[in-house]
């Protein structure tokens, strides 16, 4: 997802979507030890989402 896809978002709704990739990178990661992962790519694609949505977090804490 890009930002523009997370900026009109409210603060609980940022939280949220955080929590749901944090839950589908613990489940890509589980996948992985046991073989069965398909999709590598989504660790990257994840891991931006969250240091995106962590950023428009701390940046609407400061307002």
């Amino acid at each position: 997802m890009k930002n523009k896809d997370f900026i009109d978002l409210t603060y609980q709704e940022i939280c949220q979507k955080e929590i749901e990739l944090r839950d589908e990178l613990t489940l890509l990661k589980l996948k992985r030890k046991i073989g069965q992962l398909e999709k590598t790519h989504r660790f990257s694609e994840i891991r931006r989402d969250i240091a995106r949505l962590m950023g428009l977090k701390s940046c609407q804490n400061k307002d």
